[in-house]
């Protein structure tokens, strides 16, 4: 008997925009080992496990080479796929297990909006040959535990920006958010993100980034409730509303794939 596996586009309602996230319903726990086997052979940014457990589902989140402890658009595919197959009752929230914590999400009229953990930057020194390898000048540098944030002058220099993978890949950072002040009504900030040494080359929409990127925006803008643009070629929104040490994180889904793991 084969896992359900699904893929799900989140953080938009078009299918093959977005971040595509794969999706395996299990029985019970399964070996880490195998889990980055499948992780590997799916090639997405990430890959979500989860099986009922306690009072709501354990969950757990692999790049194609690393486990993460934190990962958005992967949690929003999760509870996408629970509550579109029946296995969660539309009207129920979410809860998962995982190793950031406990989460949540909720299904509203017309988007998920998934609980999380608010991760504010601390303003920092950029490592050596950050700015080298991004090719722009850098405005603001700031750090949470494991990635850099960095503001750039415009939203047109984060939508063209060409860093320098290699060199991104050597520095002491697990990734890095490029960011600006929107250049348009239709969101208030944009940003990319860039994780090489996690096997992410670019992350289409990275909802983890967005617990760092609301408080800091919302910050500098006097806003509770703001929208972000993830300008990568695929392209996402994510809102957020801040509520003290935690960040609210809204978007939509939609499964592209549907089908069965055969191999164990």
């Amino acid at each position: 008997m084969g896992h359900p596996l699904f893929q799900v586009d989140a953080f938009t309602a078009t299918p093959y925009r977005g971040n595509p996230a794969a999706v395996c319903l299990l029985d019970g726990p399964a070996p880490a080992g195998w889990m980055q086997d499948v992780a590997r052979e799916m090639n997405l940014s990430e890959t979500a496990f989860l099986h009922p457990a306690n009072d709501g589902f354990d969950l757990r989140w692999f790049t194609p080479t690393v486990e993460v402890d934190l990962c958005g658009h992967a949690t929003l595919a999760s509870a996408h796929v629970l509550w579109e197959t029946g296995r969660l009752p539309t009207a129920e929230p979410a809860r998962f297990h995982t190793r950031g914590g406990l989460l949540t999400a909720v299904r509203g009229d017309d988007m998920i909006e998934m609980d999380f953990p608010a991760r504010p930057a601390a303003p920092a020194e950029p490592p050596p040959g950050l700015e080298a390898a991004l090719g722009v000048p850098l405005r603001h540098v700031a750090k949470t535990k494991a990635d850099y944030l960095v503001e750039v002058e415009s939203a047109r220099q984060v939508r063209d920006l060409r860093p320098d993978l290699t060199s991104l890949a050597r520095l002491p950072l697990r990734g890095v958010m490029v960011t600006s002040r929107s250049d348009d009504d239709a969101s208030d900030f944009v940003s990319r993100f860039f994780a090489p040494v996690s096997g992410i080359p670019e992350d289409p929409v990275t909802g983890s980034a967005h617990c760092c990127l609301g408080p800091y925006w919302g910050a500098k803008l006097g806003k509770r409730s703001l929208v972000g643009h993830q300008a990568s070629a695929r392209a996402g929104v994510v809102r957020v509303r801040l509520a003290g040490d935690r960040v609210w994180l809204g978007g939509r889904a939609v499964t592209v794939l549907r089908g069965e793991l055969t191999a164990t």
